[in-house]
């Protein structure tokens, strides 16, 4: 593999990673900005009361009001949504991008017409109108085709090996910006639905606590704790949700491109092998 390549994409790698650092930290400001004016706003409240007492339970038109006393969870749980919103949006450019400007299937086929025909000049102009991933790889493969054709020394198979070499080593260059941040997503699936728990037994814990400091039993009050603590479950469920369908897509779509570049590859080789036998 060339140093520029390498030099490239140890270049764009800190850009990349500097989207991650700052998504996770700017979302959580964000949470707790509305957590704490829109959700909090006196208005939602009766009376203007947000304290955790009766007097300032939520008012029966603003549904802001129950999200607010669900607790300092709540935060959290926006923020792990609001992260696979902004993750998802990214990944959805990205790979968008890494596909090209044409359809990838036709791409591929037309590299294939060029290489039976013998075109090697062809395929490379294809691929660099096509561009993305997938063309990235398949350029690669094509110029060490092109070098192996005038290179001396080596047996047939000792350059069909090159060319695959070549096609692993372009490969493994391009996976890594495919599958950024994918561990985000799959981590916030597995976490919030248990923050969310934690929130609601949290919850629990202080509705009963409430319950029993009061000396009388009060059924509203207790619904009313209920449905608060529930608030964590429902937002930790609802990210984990999303987050879940996100990153199958984004695994589909990946898992669609490299079995492209596989077939790529494969042709490549075929080609040359059935070239020089």
């Amino acid at each position: 593999m060339s140093a520029a390549k390498t030099t490239v994409a140890s270049q764009q790698a800190p850009k990349k990673d500097l989207f991650s650092m700052l998504a996770i930290p700017i979302c959580f400001i964000i949470a707790v900005l509305i957590y704490k004016f829109v959700f909090g706003n006196p208005n939602n409240f009766i009376d203007g009361n947000t304290e955790k007492d009766p007097v300032g339970s939520p008012s029966s038109n603003h549904y802001f009001g129950v999200i607010y006393k669900g607790g300092f969870i709540v935060p959290f749980l926006m923020t792990a949504f609001f992260t696979v919103i902004v993750i998802s949006i990214e990944r959805f450019l990205t790979l968008g991008k890494a596909a090209g400007v044409g359809n990838v299937d036709m791409f591929v086929r037309g590299v294939k017409g060029f290489l039976d025909r013998g075109d090697i000049n062809g395929a490379i102009a294809a691929c660099d109108k096509q561009r993305g991933s997938v063309a990235n790889v398949v350029r690669a493969g094509l110029h060490k085709y092109g070098e192996m054709e005038t290179t001396s020394g080596m047996d047939r198979d000792q350059k069909v090996l090159a060319i695959q070499k070549e096609i692993e080593e372009a490969t493994t260059l391009e996976m890594p910006a495919l599958e950024k941040n994918l561990n985000i997503l799959a981590t916030i699936a597995t976490i919030a639905t248990l923050l969310g728990l934690i929130g609601t037994v949290l919850g629990m814990i202080r509705s009963f606590g409430a319950l029993a400091n009061a000396g009388a039993p009060d059924s509203t009050a207790l619904a009313t704790g209920i449905s608060e603590a529930l608030i964590n479950t429902a937002l930790g469920i609802s990210a984990s949700f999303f987050a879940i369908i996100f990153y199958n897509i984004f695994t589909h779509k990946i898992d669609s491109m490299t079995y492209r570049i596989d077939e790529s590859g494969y042709s490549l080789q075929q080609s040359f092998a059935s070239k020089h036998k």
